[in-house]
């Protein structure tokens, strides 16, 4: 049993005092999480490789009374990933959310793939947010703040129909396998690992496959689409004080698509 008292309920969504990256947040379902780290009351930093758009979810953000900082950021990137980091430190001080949001498609079939794509795939999907969690970790340990790193998978990385994105499905099951084993090495440091695997959401990224193969929902139970807003609550929950015991753990939130 644990002497320490916890007000009831246990459910404390504010973000006030934490810096938050989110990568990918130019558009989709990163510029949601942006948004809504935001008016939990973190300084959000939205990252991504189209600065001009970064700028329009700053004016959004700050427009309704929160704090953002766009940087550029291109996770295939090594320096550039090193890079930003310096940069939110000089200016807002240590990241202690990341959200690895920043991913890509492969849209085709195994053995028709370029290895220019396997590569792009590889570094974006895995290889990136692998380098971002742990120099953000690093970089946490040697402050000694504790953090929350909530990694974005996707209901790929638990089936695959075999049309094609077989590598799209690989590496979100390898992001799946990343956030439990540094959730277990990290937390001696009290820093949480956790991770969100979406089903299908309305998104630029949905937009352009529903173009190539058409609608998709009448295979899904509620023969609908996820809207961003419905994910608020799972990111704010695994943010935030209110899953601190919480660490390892990959929440599904498909609306039963994936559970046919």
């Amino acid at each position: 049993m644990t002497d320490q008292e916890y007000a009831l309920p246990n459910a404390s969504f504010d973000l006030t005092g934490q810096v938050a990256l989110v990568t990918g947040a130019s558009s989709g379902l990163g510029r949601r999480f942006a948004l809504t780290l935001a008016a939990a009351g973190a300084h959000v930093v939205a990252a991504a490789r189209r600065i001009d758009k970064l700028d329009d979810v700053a004016k959004e953000i700050s427009a309704s009374g929160g704090k953002c900082l766009p940087v550029r950021l291109d996770v295939t990137d090594p320096a550039s990933i090193i890079e930003a980091i310096d940069v939110v430190e000089a200016e807002v001080g240590t990241i202690s959310i990341l959200v690895n949001n920043a991913g890509i498609p492969d849209a085709q079939r195994a053995h028709k793939m370029s290895l220019e794509l396997v590569d792009a795939v590889f570094d974006t999907n895995l290889r990136g947010p692998w380098l971002l969690a742990t120099e953000v970790a690093k970089r946490l340990i040697d402050a000694k703040k504790p953090g929350r790193i909530i990694n974005i998978s996707s209901m790929g990385a638990f089936s695959y129909n075999g049309m094609g994105a077989a590598l799209y499905s690989v590496t979100k099951a390898a992001v799946n396998r990343m956030t439990e084993a540094l959730a277990v090495e990290w937390a001696r440091f009290d820093i949480n690992v956790n991770g969100i695997a979406p089903g299908a959401f309305s998104s630029e990224m949905m937009d352009g496959m529903l173009q190539r193969i058409g609608d998709i929902t009448k295979g899904f139970p509620r023969h609908r689409l996820g809207d961003p807003a419905q994910l608020d609550s799972t990111l704010l929950f695994l943010a935030s004080p209110a899953s601190e015991f919480v660490t390892g753990t990959v929440v599904k939130v498909d609306d039963g698509q994936g559970s046919r």
